[in-house]
């Protein structure tokens, strides 16, 4: 998590978050924490607040008669996750996020199942039609408590330029 204090007065300084274009180095990792461990509620909550109706992720004598014989955490939530989890390091600063593509979910989540996640910056380029902002891709990696690797997937980002954010234009 990328956290720094910039000063805004006289012996007072406020905390901010993550990285404007030119800190982005191809090759980088980032680990992001803390990690999460998944409540049943959380699952339940999300997978209902998305309508996703499969009994796999909310009925535990269904989920029993299953390969996985438990109950087993909805795949978008684990992705939302991640990607929230990622934001203090690699999306704070983002004007827009611009899509994700690759997205494997390689292992269960449970519920009781701690989830941890990385960034790894792929590629970085300057935008063409924007110049107070470049292009990151990152790849991320969702990682249990036993290090099994959950679901992995690529995301890109337009993300502004020092002096150029939001964050910027209304002294936050």
């Amino acid at each position: 998590m990328v956290q720094t204090a910039k000063k805004v007065g006289e012996n007072r300084y406020r905390e901010t978050f993550g990285r404007f274009f030119e800190e982005f180095t191809v090759g980088d990792t980032y680990e992001h924490r803390p990690g999460r461990t998944i409540t049943e509620t959380d699952n339940t909550w999300f997978t209902l607040l998305t309508m996703n109706t499969h009994p796999m992720h909310f009925d535990k004598e269904y989920a029993k008669a299953s390969e996985f014989g438990r109950i087993i955490v909805c795949s978008p939530f684990t992705v939302a996750l991640m990607v929230g989890m990622s934001v203090t390091d690699v999306s704070q600063k983002a004007v827009a996020n611009l899509g994700w593509s690759e997205i494997k979910l390689t292992h269960p989540l449970f519920v009781g199942d701690t989830l941890y996640a990385e960034s790894t910056v792929l590629e970085k380029r300057e935008s063409k039609s924007r110049p107070g902002a470049g292009i990151v891709t990152c790849s991320t990696i969702g990682l249990n408590q036993d290090g099994k690797t959950v679901c992995t997937f690529n995301r890109t980002m337009l993300i502004a330029r020092q002096g150029h954010s939001v964050e910027d234009k209304v002294n936050y």
